[in-house]
């Protein structure tokens, strides 16, 4: 019997799965990915993310308010995910979920206003480990310096769009600019700059179409003179429905301010921005001032101005996404590297009279996901099957060939990429809310959403059911907890419920 040398009993274990490298031997199949194939190089991964970007700004998506071209290449050229879904719709703790695999309770980052507890095991850590060459360049608003990346150039807090202070590697910079343009042209640097041979995993964050909305210099009045189709719920009353929605403080009406809606400008600004931001906007405020709108004319009026600011920040962020796919093709790298596009949540833009994001209905809830990869995604594949934030971290390491941890909660999107699902795949998601008493006044809830139906139960101060049948319903706007025609689903639904928050181990909240 021939005998094995040292590394062929290290290969059969698996044990050279994480060495330094482009390269990787660890078996298909072995732990809970698929690992890649050994021998072949592993691929580069860009993970470039924006910030409250709604699925419905993308015209892939099939917007009828805005065009999206370069975002839509990725659609074009690889997968196209319609049901994607946040576990905590809202920025930091979504952040929390991409980088952990974990829900909110586990990582311990259930709002805004919590500290990330970098020294736990994340996805750029293993991947660094694994002979990944890692980066973050962009929003990180974590608190906590970012740990398992080789090299962070981040925006400090929510980040500003004009002449960002930014923090490298520990130590403030200043630039002068629009942070969207910024961001890419650091990004490419980063990216040009690499020695070695190295896979690299690069998370791309902008801030992006973030509030107060503000848009670049050269798009300041991209959307001058075009009317945006107002939402159907604008005009939302909330009846039928219960404390939550009448008591939440997040109105176009109420709650948008003036900087929201320009009439009052950023400040920081440089003499010359300065100019060009009077010379965009001072004729619409004259225009306001003059036409002095009221009522229901008032709301049409601020939505018109949030959507103009918002569609027009996102036309920055296209064309950074385009320029990050021009490089990948002129220089080589195209065929092996994974471009994920995805916002960090959902966002109001004008339904049921709301901005920002927060609730488990359906438009903060689903997140825009797009995956190109042409060595194994078909062009303009279109999936339908349930997936979220929490399994971005899982398909980064499978693809990476490193084993999944079994503490991770998510599961990696590869199979659903190549164009089969598993017999075993979710059919239904699990949320929880948290941030209340706090910034915008959205009660804390957690709830269940299958294919057509979604329960929620607000707690904390209140003790509240919703139902929604999605299908006669896909507004959200008839609670039918109470329906009697709905018992057993109530039931059912309160059985998944139950089902899903012992499943991911979560006893926070009022138990059901």
């Amino acid at each position: 019997m021939k005998r094995q040398t040292r590394r062929e009993f290290l290969r059969s274990l698996g044990v050279l799965a994480g060495s330094a490298g482009a390269w990787t031997v660890l078996p298909q199949g072995v732990g809970r990915g698929q690992g890649a194939a050994e021998g072949k190089k592993r691929p580069n991964i860009i993970f470039i993310m924006s910030d409250d970007h709604d699925a419905h700004a993308i015209s892939c998506y099939g917007s009828k308010i805005n065009e999206t071209p370069n975002i839509d290449r990725l659609a074009k050229e690889g997968m196209r995910f319609d049901h994607c879904f946040c576990t905590n719709s809202i920025c930091a703790p979504s952040r929390a979920v991409i980088l952990t695999g974990k829900y909110s309770h586990m990582n311990g980052l259930k709002d805004n206003a919590t500290r990330f507890d970098g020294s736990q095991q994340t996805g750029p850590k293993l991947l660094q480990q694994a002979g990944y060459e890692t980066a973050i360049i962009g929003k990180w608003h974590l608190q906590s310096d970012p740990t398992g990346f080789d090299y962070w150039h981040i925006l400090p807090g929510q980040g500003v769009y004009y002449n960002p202070p930014m923090i490298e590697m520990g130590k403030r910079t200043k630039h002068q600019g629009y942070v969207t343009e910024i961001l890419t042209d650091l990004a490419l640097q980063w990216l040009k700059g690499r020695k070695g041979d190295k896979p690299f995993y690069l998370m791309f964050h902008h801030k992006a179409p973030h509030r107060e909305w503000e848009p670049a210099p050269k798009y300041l009045t991209l959307y001058d003179g075009k009317e945006i189709p107002e939402p159907a719920t604008l005009f939302d009353d909330y009846t039928g429905r219960g404390r939550a929605a009448h008591e939440q403080d997040m109105t176009i009406e109420k709650t948008m301010n003036n900087r929201d809606v320009k009439l009052v400008p950023p400040t920081g600004l440089t003499p010359e921005q300065k100019a060009q931001w009077d010379a965009a906007y001072e004729p619409k405020i004259k225009a306001f001032k003059e036409a002095n709108p009221q009522g229901k004319d008032l709301v049409r009026w601020k939505y018109q101005r949030y959507m103009h600011d918002y569609l027009a920040c996102i036309a920055s962020v296209d064309e950074s996404v385009g320029r990050v796919l021009d490089y990948l093709k002129e220089s080589g790298l195209a065929d092996n590297t994974i471009v994920l596009y995805a916002s960090d949540q959902g966002f109001y833009l004008g339904e049921h009279g709301w901005f920002d994001k927060r609730w488990m209905y359906e438009e903060s809830l689903q997140m825009p996901l797009l995956v190109r990869y042409p060595k194994e995604i078909k062009p303009g594949a279109v999936n339908k099957d349930m997936v979220m934030n929490l399994d971005f971290a899982e398909t980064f390491l499978d693809y990476a060939g490193v084993r999944v941890p079994q503490d991770m909660q998510g599961v990696s999107l590869r199979p659903l990429l190549q164009g089969r699902t598993p017999t075993d795949w979710r059919k239904s998601i699990y949320y929880h809310y948290y941030e209340y008493p706090a910034v915008h006044s959205v009660k804390r809830h957690y709830g269940v959403r299958t294919e057509r139906y979604k329960l929620i139960h607000f707690y904390n101060d209140i003790d509240e059911w919703e139902l929604y049948d999605m299908e006669k319903d896909p507004d959200e706007m008839h609670n039918v907890y109470n329906d009697p025609a709905y018992a057993d689903m109530v039931k059912e639904l309160t059985v998944e419920l139950k089902r899903l928050r012992e499943k991911y181990q979560d006893t926070t909240g009022t138990p059901i």
